[in-house]
């Protein structure tokens, strides 16, 4: 659900400690490589949902392409904090295939699963809400995340 701050970090956390130790009882072995095989599928990411007040108010969707704006001038810094070896994970899985968008190329878009930033078909349609991040690894440190995603978009920097 909706977090603040970084309790959003503190949830994932704690979700990936309870699935490790689930899978223990059960003598499996969990993984948050953002693509463990090669192939033809997706793989895994952290997609992360971020919204400000002013997104979520009347009209927020221009603050929503006002963030959208200052990520594609970021892509590259982002990009790097969004897998802890600094995008080499996510190069197998952001390919531009499989509903995944380039990991050298910055998209947006509305209810396009194809792209970086994503804005869902409802937010658009409402003219407010939040912005979707389809570039954080599964295997993200989830406090990068929203530190890299705060410094840009609120922060300015």
């Amino acid at each position: 659900g909706p977090c603040e701050g970084v309790e959003m970090g503190d949830d994932l956390w704690m979700a990936r400690f309870l699935l490790h130790r689930v899978a223990e009882d059960f003598g499996l072995l969990v993984t948050m490589d953002p693509k463990p095989m090669q192939g033809e599928w997706k793989g895994a990411g952290a997609h992360t949902n971020f919204s400000t007040r002013k997104m979520r108010e009347e009209n927020g969707i221009i603050e929503i392409e006002r963030a959208i704006d200052k990520l594609s001038r970021h892509h590259i810094r982002h990009i790097k904090a969004y897998d802890p070896h600094e995008g080499k994970d996510n190069e197998r899985r952001l390919t531009g295939g499989n509903e995944t968008s380039s990991i050298h190329d910055f998209s947006a878009g509305v209810a396009n699963r194809g792209c970086s930033i994503r804005i869902p078909r409802e937010c658009a349609e409402d003219r407010k809400g939040y912005l979707e991040d389809r570039r954080p690894s599964s295997n993200c440190d989830p406090y990068q995340v929203t530190e890299v995603l705060v410094k840009t978009c609120c922060l300015d920097e």
